[in-house]
């Protein structure tokens, strides 16, 4: 199987060398590796149009390489499905494990997730590894230091058994992993995350130029069982199924039933 491994931390990130050398020791898989250059943390789904993209070649301390981009990490699974290595096209996208948890509403913003939901559009399975801190933090932002052995065991273990595992097409798994021995493995839901967040004013060197801080550190959970949040919580491996399809089904009735043609006619005579 051919496995590409990304991240959203950079190519020379502890967690993404962590899960590179555990899936070397599985076998059958050939890995490549094409992550960013740098820190690409809650880029979410961001890719670069504008500017060409550099691609450098990584040599690592085992003698094996990869390839750094200073692209985003979308862009990194996209480079290597159009062919950035010769002979090789993804069967599998991995990305991580990602320094700090990704749970719940934080999902729609991470790096990490991103490339494995671009492996969905590229009709590929995805899988997206986090790591919760020393801290015990349910923060991404709080994440300082952490132990990548048991989520790169656990992960290499489910990329071994991945053809067996009852995926559904067009679902990822987003897997976290707590700080301590996991005391086992839930399938959840996504929870919810609530934000404190307030409009900080830091500095003000004129009147037209302020600098202000919106993103804050105190974060509140729901307690809804059955969650990723709650099972990190419970100190359980939280392994969530997710698809890429935002319609809401229940809801096109409705709107059916609106009568939105009418408004047409209105509009077309405001624009004249």
């Amino acid at each position: 199987m051919r496995v590409l491994l990304t991240n959203d931390d950079g190519i020379e990130a502890e967690g993404l060398q962590a899960l590179r050398r555990a899936l070397l020791e599985v076998p059958g898989i050939e890995l490549a590796v094409v992550a960013p250059d740098g820190n690409r943390s809650a880029t979410a789904r961001s890719i670069t149009t504008r500017r060409p993209l550099w691609v450098e070649r990584v040599e690592f301390e085992d003698g094996t390489h990869g390839f750094a981009t200073d692209g985003t990490p979308v862009d990194c699974v996209r480079l290597t499905k159009l062919g950035l290595i010769d002979g090789f096209k993804p069967e599998l996208v991995v990305s991580g494990i990602n320094h700090g948890l990704n749970l719940g509403d934080d999902i729609t913003y991470s790096g990490t997730v991103a490339a494995a939901f671009e492996a969905l559009l590229l009709e590929l399975p995805g899988i997206a590894v986090s790591q919760q801190s020393h801290a015990r933090e349910l923060d991404f932002r709080l994440a300082r230091t952490f132990d990548f052995d048991t989520a790169a065991a656990f992960t290499a273990r489910l990329v071994a058994e991945v053809d067996e595992v009852p995926l559904a097409g067009g679902t990822l798994l987003n897997v976290n992993v707590p700080s301590d021995e996991p005391r086992g493995v839930e399938v959840t839901t996504l929870g919810k995350r609530i934000y404190d967040d307030v409009l900080e004013l830091q500095d003000e060197e004129h009147p037209n130029r302020r600098l202000f801080r919106i993103y804050g550190d105190a974060v509140q959970t729901g307690d809804e069982t059955g969650t990723d949040i709650a099972a990190i919580a419970a100190g359980r491996i939280a392994v969530t199924p997710v698809h890429f399809d935002l319609t809401h089904r229940a809801g096109i009735g409705a709107l059916e039933q609106h009568d939105l043609a009418r408004l047409i006619a209105p509009a077309a005579r405001e624009v004249e």
